[in-house]
């Protein structure tokens, strides 16, 4: 039996989304009673979220499915600052220009997984620059600057990491915490939101936020935060062997999406059907006690069903088609990822390692040399032992490609253009 009479954190709960709530009790008849409005903030600090992203997201999801409002809260104000929590180094400043683009850029992923509109319980996609790129700096220092105790704000974890490790922290990422806090009381005020969600990591921030409401005045305020995912073996959510697994798909194809969940873990299936789709619990129950070669089309079922929900079925169910042909039949799919080059550098050769690093199979020749080394790479189905290789148009395949392979689940289709 959950410990909620609420949908919304019943569903939470049962999903394992919960590490932390300000106030349980007081949150749970509160959705019980209204509908209520919360909100995730987001930082554009690249053209696009990643898969460590995704828990936030599925938060806002569910809070639209149980009848609620969500916010996804772009930060084109707090963006200009950067988020120091927890970092080792302060960020590079981006310009406004860098950060509306990213922004747009984001925006493009929130509706495969709300609804967006103007509807009481419709989701609203809002820019915290709004507010935030206007404020009189004397007005904010004397109206909100006050009920901040420096004291206090020393005693975070994420500034009293850097500070312990005498890294600087500069004046402008120490605000960064005031204006945080002051997005949960502008959003209050303008939209009526009570709840601000996040990863554990953003707890001191978000319960900053609540002491600023009840000091300016506003209701109770929330705080609710998801425990920070790495998997069973301890590798950071959205991060692969060959870099970040972006959720945009000019960054990341559907294809090595799919094949990023198709590899996970098996002592993380469980746990990620159940925070990563919307398989009934039942379903996920039933699925989770398979084992052994079973298990394998388990993961398929993850990588399918997380892959719908940000890509679409269909390109879903072709990306798992075009994994059962190259693997299953060994057939050569078109629908496999591939990189163009300029058939002049073909006709001419280029080495095997800088077409590894193009391809994006190897971050640096030293790496590819390594995969080579140990045998892992393969030039159209046949295993390559010579770093020195040289690859040319003769070895294209009668589709007029070359399949380059790193283990069993990474493939390339080279074509010349």
């Amino acid at each position: 039996m959950s410990r909620f009479k609420s949908d919304f954190l019943r569903t939470l709960d049962e999903r394992g989304f919960i590490h932390q709530i300000s106030d349980e009790t007081g949150l749970d008849e509160l959705f019980s009673k209204e509908t209520v409005t919360a909100y995730i903030g987001f930082d554009p600090t690249a053209p696009s979220l990643h898969a460590g992203g995704l828990i936030q997201i599925m938060m806002l999801h569910w809070l639209q499915q149980t009848g609620h409002r969500a916010i996804s809260l772009m930060g084109g104000g707090t963006g200009m600052v950067g988020d120091p929590s927890f970092k080792d180094d302060a960020r590079q400043l981006m310009t406004i220009d860098t950060i509306e683009s990213n922004i747009a850029s984001i925006k493009r992923v929130f509706s495969n997984y709300l609804t967006y509109g103007e509807g009481p319980k419709d989701a609203l996609m809002i820019n915290n620059g709004d507010w935030l790129r206007d404020i009189n700096y004397l007005e904010f220092l004397r109206d909100v600057g006050r009920h901040f105790s420096v004291n206090r704000m020393l005693s975070f974890d994420s500034v009293k990491t850097r500070l312990d490790r005498e890294q600087s922290l500069s004046f402008l990422e120490f605000n960064y915490m005031i204006l945080q806090a002051y997005d949960f009381v502008e959003l209050n005020k303008r939209y009526d939101t009570r709840l601000q969600m996040g990863g554990s990591d953003q707890w001191g921030n978000i319960v900053n936020g609540i002491d600023l409401g009840h000091r300016m005045g506003t209701p109770q305020l929330y705080a609710l935060t998801s425990p920070l995912l790495t998997t069973a073996s301890g590798a950071k959510m959205g991060k692969s062997l060959s870099g970040a697994v972006w959720l945009n798909p000019d960054m990341l194809s559907a294809y090595d999406f799919w094949q990023y969940w198709r590899n996970t873990e098996d002592a993380d299936v469980s746990r990620f059907l159940k925070l990563y789709t919307t398989l009934p619990m039942d379903e996920i129950a039933r699925l989770s006690a398979l084992a052994g070669s079973e298990i394998n089309e388990v993961k398929k079922i993850l990588a399918t069903e997380v892959t719908a929900m940000l890509h679409g079925r269909t390109a879903a169910e072709e990306a798992a088609e075009t994994a059962r042909k190259t693997f299953e039949e060994g057939a050569l799919s078109e629908n496999l990822p591939s990189v163009e080059i300029p058939g002049a550098e073909l006709d001419a050769g280029i080495g095997l390692l800088s077409l590894m690093v193009k391809a994006g199979l190897a971050a640096s020749n030293g790496e590819a040399r390594r995969h080579v080394q140990g045998g892992a790479v393969r030039i159209n189905d046949e295993a390559v032992t010579d770093e020195r290789r040289v690859v040319g148009s003769g070895e294209l395949t009668a589709d007029t490609v070359i399949k380059l392979s790193l283990g069993k689940k990474k493939h390339f289709l080279i074509r010349p253009v």
